[in-house]
């Protein structure tokens, strides 16, 4: 396996597989109040540039669970603010910390960490791509319907950072992946090209939502206007409000469906009300995941 997890390309179709075993157990051992603290001794650096609620908080109480700790930085109050090179940061926090978990706009500058880090540096969001949210998605898709493959997956909605992280685990996993995003809203073309060129699956990208969930076991959707896009709200609201996953559009999909979304929502825009707090949402199963997954990721990664 690969020291970083810069975005699912990293991976193997069995380092998924060891994340989602591991994954797994460390929920069902917690279940059961079962506790290892393997990483004792261990620390965690997160440094953020955005605003974050689950990722932080999942990367954080990951940490404490498996006995190590955690150190929040927000890269303003460091001297890369004063333009200390990314290089230099990267080399003395390496003498520091055990890890680095980054959440921030730019992936060059991930990619930039990750080259000059001795230590393992863990994509926590970018504008490109989450990869750690997507892993925990497809542990709530494996626990909800036994696995993974032979599904038929519909994201609904932006073509935006997590759907490119689906994008990769389909193009890795041989995933049956259909994107429904207006048009002019695609994911990134050099994205889908990449993943296309691995062979593995079938990725579908469409402007038409009703077709995209037809027969569909899991449909997911995330906010129109991500972090950094909140001065084009008020058009994006407009454009896409044919693809809000309301329960009129739920009816082409299979019954048994599962709903997704990453969180936080907008109740009314890309997910109505109804459909969120329905029967079929797994939406706060999902957001709970990503603690049990972030756990596993550490403990892989930091030896």
């Amino acid at each position: 396996m690969n020291k970083d997890i810069l975005s699912l390309l990293d991976l193997e179709r069995k380092d998924f597989e060891l994340f989602f075993k591991r994954a797994l157990e460390l929920k069902k051992n917690q279940r059961k109040s079962i506790e290892k603290r393997p990483l004792a001794g261990k620390t965690l650096g997160l440094i953020f540039d955005k605003p974050s609620t689950r990722t932080r908080l999942s990367f954080e109480v990951a940490m404490i669970q498996l006995g190590g700790a955690s150190i929040f930085i927000s890269s303003k109050d460091t001297q890369m603010v004063r333009n200390e090179p990314v290089r230099d940061t990267a080399r003395v926090l390496s003498r520091y910390l055990d890890g680095l978990a980054i959440r921030t706009y730019s992936q060059d500058l991930l990619k930039e960490f990750a080259e000059f880090s001795t230590i393992p540096v863990i994509n926590a969001l970018t504008d490109l791509y989450h990869p750690c949210q997507v892993l925990s998605d497809l542990m709530t898709v494996i626990e909800y319907k036994g696995g993974y493959e032979n599904l038929k997956t519909t994201w609904v909605g932006d073509g935006n950072n997590v759907s490119h992280s689906w994008i990769n685990a389909a193009a890795v996993l041989g995933l049956n992946l259909v994107l429904a995003c207006p048009e002019g809203y695609y994911p990134d073309a050099d994205i889908l090209e990449t993943a296309l060129e691995r062979g593995h699956g079938s990725i579908i990208v469409t402007s038409d939502p009703v077709e995209a969930v037809k027969h569909a076991d899991v449909i997911y959707t995330d906010v129109w206007a991500s972090m950094g896009q909140e001065s084009e709200h008020s058009v994006r609201k407009r454009i896409f409000e044919p693809f809000q996953v309301d329960k009129e559009l739920l009816k082409n999909a299979s019954k048994d469906v599962i709903i997704m979304h990453c969180l936080p929502v907008h109740r009314g825009e890309e997910m109505s009300e109804e459909v969120l707090e329905c029967p079929n949402s797994v939406v706060w199963d999902q957001s709970e995941n990503k603690l049990h997954m972030h756990k596993a990721i550490l403990e892989v990664l930091i030896k």
